[in-house]
């Protein structure tokens, strides 16, 4: 793994010195060996397939000289080649450490917690958000009347669904357009303008341009799907951005799934959170997917954690997926902090009494919750609240 992603290749090359070794080969800090005689994780190629395999925890380094404080290379150094390697069964990237060269080079992002918040008006608990439901078909007349019954009902923030970016049915700047006339005309109304995640996913000439049209628009919010976009263009568009980043982690599962392949959260949203993320997509407890609860939470508290002596990148982590008033207890329980955005698509939209009653029981259920009140007895007065406990994933 060390001579494969630094100077060494296959055989011995004329020039691979023990002068250029000390200066450029990287170096196994340690090998802790976890298990032994062990099936293979995966097939691998010129392994005999009924070779019994050891797990082992290495920590690896880099000299910051072979590819200096660049994200792209970063990646294509700790996470390029190895994963391939004939003698690897299965590989997962567990953690980052990196120099302060990083931070000076990247600044992170440029709201977090405390920008969000001032924008969005809510000084403190959750944001209470959606999601646009149905996720893609409405044109921008009907977005805007979601938008507007949404903003009526109380909501805090919401968001384009992932799929929703720029189709003929629905183009982006005729959905802005629309949006944010719904959007202000309730700011002028209540003195109070709703944060929406407008998904600018592109290119990067599109997103530049889908930016500065949501800016000039009076919008507070724009949203990127990270693994398409890439670490370029999230880059770009954090040095292009006058507005927070939204960053949904849409296909987060084939870089994670397999227990020993791929990514761990904190390690894989280090390079998001350095890159500019403003909000980082943690799924959510007891969600519709695969991944289980105590991943989630590991995944909530990653966003607070320093990433480099002194630069803590500190970004708000997005509670999703399946998302109803049976999770604010446990969320609020496991984390300690409300700086969260907690969005709820069907668990707003298909209330009983409507998205009114949906937001209020949400934002009900989470002041009970940092209360230390039990969800049953605060909805036993409260008949959103009862309403809602019926909607569970």
């Amino acid at each position: 793994m060390a001579g494969e992603q630094s100077s060494g290749t296959f055989v011995s090359v004329p020039g691979e010195s023990a002068e250029l070794k000390a200066r450029s080969a990287a170096r196994v800090v340690s090998c802790e060996v976890m298990a032994t005689d062990l099936p293979q994780s995966v097939p691998s190629a010129g392994v005999d397939p009924a070779r019994r395999a050891s797990r082992a925890r290495v920590t690896l380094s880099w000299p910051l000289d072979n590819i200096g404080p660049s994200l792209p290379n970063l990646v294509a150094t700790v996470a390029g080649n190895l994963f391939e390697l004939r003698q690897v069964a299965g590989l997962r990237l567990e953690a980052l450490r990196l120099p302060p060269a990083f931070a000076e080079a990247y600044p992170g992002p440029a709201f977090g917690v405390g920008g969000t918040r001032r924008l969005a008006g809510v000084e403190a608990g959750p944001l209470i958000g959606t999601i646009i439901k149905p996720s893609i078909g409405f044109d921008p007349a009907q977005t805007a009347d979601l938008v507007d019954t949404l903003c009526a009902a109380g909501i805090d923030f919401v968001k384009d669904d992932e799929l929703q970016s720029a189709g003929p049915t629905c183009p982006f700047e005729a959905r802005v357009d629309a949006v944010m006339r719904a959007v202000d005309a309730h700011a002028d109304r209540t003195g109070r303008k709703v944060m929406v995640a407008f998904n600018l996913t592109g290119d990067l000439d599109e997103m530049r341009r889908r930016h500065d049209h949501v800016l000039a628009a009076g919008g507070t919010c724009v949203m990127a799907s990270l693994n398409s976009v890439g670490i370029v263009g999230m880059v770009e568009l954090r040095r292009h951005s006058a507005l927070p980043i939204h960053a949904h982690r849409n296909g987060w599962g084939y870089l994670s799934r397999h227990p020993s392949l791929g990514w761990s959260f904190p390690a894989w949203s280090a390079l998001w959170r350095l890159a500019g993320a403003d909000h980082m997509h943690v799924n959510g407890l007891a969600n519709k997917f695969a991944e289980e609860d105590g991943s989630v939470i590991a995944a909530a508290r990653s966003c607070a954690e320093p990433l480099v002596d002194g630069a803590p990148m500190t970004v708000m982590p997005v509670f999703s997926s399946g998302q109803t008033v049976w999770q604010a207890a446990g969320t609020y329980e496991a984390l300690g902090t409300a700086d969260l955005i907690h969005c709820s698509g069907g668990g707003i939209l298909a209330h009983p009494d409507g998205p009114a009653a949906g937001v209020q029981a949400l934002r009900h259920a989470w002041e009970a919750a940092i209360a230390g009140r039990p969800l049953a007895d605060a909805a036993a007065t409260d008949p959103a609240l009862a309403g809602a406990m019926t909607l569970k994933a």
